[in-house]
């Protein structure tokens, strides 16, 4: 006799139980807004895509790691950096796991990173970077790539502050919109695709009514 409960707990008994922990900033929006989670998760999707088939691949500034998982599943190697010192231990910790992972720390508004890359990737950073650190910050990012690298960029459009929680406008010290965040990208890279999104929908509609903005960059402009 068919019982579904019985074939649905053979099904899950036989699961492996893996004891994971969500990051301070990940756990937060579990806490207070999960529904971010989806959005975030969207983006890093995105990212998944754009990146697929990359050997080495830098995340700048990647905060809790919560979609670093996502991108380390189409590249050969991830290397994830910040500059929260703290964060970047626990990270380690929590994902030990996935072995083709690796955390450090380092500052592109000090200096390129020590080895030229496949890809680079920035997902709600470049909107905490104080507009007078930018050019350094950019020039630092470009000369970490190989000739032929791609670099993805996502941020807030700044159409979309007034909407914005309090928490974020205090960090989102350099928010651009479609025109600034083209404009920044044409100088270091030779060809720059924009996207927007909305949510978790990705689209190429109208550009103020967009949240989030996406720019895709290749052939960095190197000397």
């Amino acid at each position: 006799m068919n019982d579904s409960e019985s074939l649905w707990l053979s099904l899950r008994t036989k699961l492996t139980h893996y004891d994971i922990r969500l990051g301070t900033a990940t756990a937060q929006d579990y806490i207070y807004d999960p529904k971010h989670i989806a959005f975030v998760a969207a983006r890093y999707k995105f990212a998944h895509k754009m990146m697929a088939g990359l050997d080495r691949v830098i995340e700048v500034g990647c905060g809790d790691a919560f979609g670093a998982p996502i991108l380390a599943q189409v590249v050969n190697e991830l290397i994830c950096l910040d500059i929260d010192k703290e964060q970047l231990r626990d990270n380690a910790v929590r994902l030990a796991p996935f072995k083709n992972i690796r955390f450090q720390y380092w500052d592109f508004r000090e200096k390129a990173y020590q080895e030229r890359v496949d890809g680079i990737c920035l997902i709600d950073v470049i909107e905490h970077i104080y507009p007078n650190e930018e050019s350094q910050f950019m020039g630092n990012l470009v000369g970490s790539l190989k000739l032929h690298g791609v670099a993805l960029f996502g941020t807030p459009n700044s159409t979309a502050e007034q909407y914005s929680s309090p928490h974020s406008r205090v960090g989102h010290v350099n928010l651009k919109d479609h025109k600034t965040l083209r404009a920044l990208l044409m100088a270091h890279f030779h060809n720059v695709f924009l996207f927007s999104m909305s949510d978790e929908v990705l689209h190429t509609g109208f550009y103020p009514m967009a949240h989030y903005l996406w720019a895709l960059c290749a052939s960095p402009k190197q000397d």
